[in-house]
Formats: C-alpha cells, structure tokens, sequence
C-alpha cells in the first residue's frame, strides 16, 4: 500500500499537540494549546467536539474512568466530557516563574509521567515527574528548557524524553510494575536532523515516531536509535504523531499554525492534522490513567464553551 498523506479536518489549531486514540469509541482525542481546547473527533462519522479549558494546556490522558486527565499550567484537572465540567486532581508547583506543564504519557501500570517547560527563555528549570492516581508526585530527573517525546517501549521497560532546545532524545530504564526508573542515558542526537524532537509514539514494533518539528519531517528510529525512515509532511511544524483507527495503522500528527513563540506560519496547511496510512506499521493501546472510577475532589464551576458539531 503506498503512503498516503491526508488533511483531516479544515480547520486549523494554533498549538496542536498530545493526539491519543481512545480504542473504547474509536475516536481521535487532541488539544490545542494556545486556544485552550480539548478536541475529539470519530473520523467515521465525522463528529467532532470540543471543550475550553481554564488554562493554556500542555498534554491530556485517557482515563480508566472515562474522564480526560488535562495538564494545564500548573495543576492537573479531570474533564468530564459528558458535562465539560472540571475537577481539581492535583497543583504542580513549579521551581520558577513563567513555566507550565508540557509533555506526558502513561506508563504500562497506569501512572503518568509528565514534564514541564519554561516559557520564554532557555533557563533548564524544566522538571519530569511521575503521578500516581492517588495524587503522589515523585520527581524523576530535573535541568530541561523543553520537555517532549515522552513514551515508552513496548514492554514499558524504557522511558523514552527529551529536551526539545538540546536536540537530545534519551532514555531511562523503567521498572513498570514499581515505578522505579534508572539513569538518564543517551540515545538519539537530533541535531543531525537539524531539528529538536518534539512528540513521538512508539509502534508494536518498538520504533519510535518522533515528530521533527523544524524541517516538517516525521522520523522513525529502530528500538536501537538507528533511523528508519524520515517521512516529509505537508504542515510546516509537526509536533505529535500518535497511531489510530480500528486497526491502529493511521498515523496521526498534529500541527503549529502560531506557537506564541518563535515558530508561526502563514502557510494554509499550517496548524492542520493530518493521517498518514500505508506505513506498515501498527500503533500499540494507549495505557490509561488508573483513576478507577474515583470522582472524590470538589468540582471546578468550569462548564462553559462545550460544542458539538459534524465536520
């Protein structure tokens, strides 16, 4: 099957990031930052939804419960995609001024692990911490700018992140059934793609998907660091690549129309999500956020802005 290349959606974000597939209503979730929005699509019917948030958001999670685990500036709310209504989970609070939460991903027993970055300036106050559902947070490793490409490998025993500004992807050894994580190690230098890594996801297959968010390429790396593929894209800015669809095959990425920072365009395609099919790859299950069904914490009077729309 040849690679094909499609735009999703006419619309277009400002700041897409985090896409995840919820396998239990086959529908595409995503966000965009800069507008604050929790976005949800079911590419078979079209239908699309959206929620605004309090807060510019770095990454979202699936939960056991059904709810959306949102990482916002500087706390952690659960959405209720049946009301649009906001609980409060748990406050981060950050070693300086002027940052927010960024990137995260579940890991293989259900914890989060999730990063932060610093606005504006390239100070390594940026942290990654581990979340536990009973509100715990543990810090694993500390002195980023940017934290991105959070993911694990198939058996969850690698925890894949990177410093987006150093063009550094690393890896720790990861104990799933504890949590317990090793030392920072080296493992893909993307200066040699003169890009920093922003997203990635890992297939069945172990390889990492990493979005190159400066040359508009997506590059597949073997569970070794060898490059396998690097696939140029039609959005300017590439930021997150997730897999899809009933049989986990469409590669789907969002894009940066407007960051707010340094990188805007006034391409048509930029800030699109697109879905590349015919890759010959399989994507892997999203683990969810082991909230049970605990809805304990007092609700946030947040209800406002919910549409619902066929696209």
């Amino acid at each position: 099957m040849p690679l094909t290349i499609d735009i999703v959606l006419p619309q277009r974000d400002d700041l897409g990031e985090s896409p995840l597939w919820d396998s239990r209503d086959q529908c595409l979730y995503w966000i965009d930052s800069r507008r604050r929005l929790v976005q949800r699509l079911q590419p078979e019917s079209g239908a699309y939804q959206s929620w605004n948030t309090p807060h510019d958001i770095g990454s979202i999670a699936l939960c056991e419960s059904g709810r959306i685990l949102v990482a916002l500036q500087n706390d952690l709310q659960f959405l209720d995609t049946s009301t649009g209504s906001f609980t409060s989970f748990i406050a981060i609070e950050h070693p300086a001024e002027r940052m927010r939460l960024n990137d995260g991903r579940t890991d293989k027993a259900g914890r989060l692990c999730l990063g932060s970055l610093v606005l504006g300036r390239h100070e390594q106050h940026a942290m990654l911490y581990q979340i536990e559902a009973t509100g715990s947070v543990k810090e694993i490793d500390r002195g980023f700018c940017v934290s991105n490409t959070t993911c694990f490998s198939p058996d969850g025993r690698w925890l894949y992140f990177a410093d987006s500004l150093a063009r550094q992807i690393w890896r720790y050894a990861y104990e799933p059934r504890t949590g317990e994580v090793g030392p920072r190690e080296n493992f893909i230098d993307t200066r040699l793609f003169d890009s920093g890594p922003d997203g990635a996801t890992v297939d069945a297959e172990g390889r990492l998907w990493v979005a190159m968010v400066l040359t508009g390429h997506v590059a597949c790396f073997s569970s070794e660091g060898a490059l396998v593929q690097l696939i140029k894209v039609p959005v300017p800015y590439p930021t997150c690549p997730c897999f899809g669809g009933e049989d986990l095959s469409t590669l789907y990425v969002t894009s940066i129309r407007d960051s707010g920072n340094l990188l805007k365009s006034d391409d048509p395609l930029s800030g699109a999500l697109i879905a590349l099919n015919g890759l010959d790859a399989r994507g892997l299950l999203d683990v969810l956020f082991a909230d049970g069904h605990s809805q304990n914490a007092a609700p946030v009077t947040m209800k406002e802005g919910i549409e619902d729309e066929s696209i």
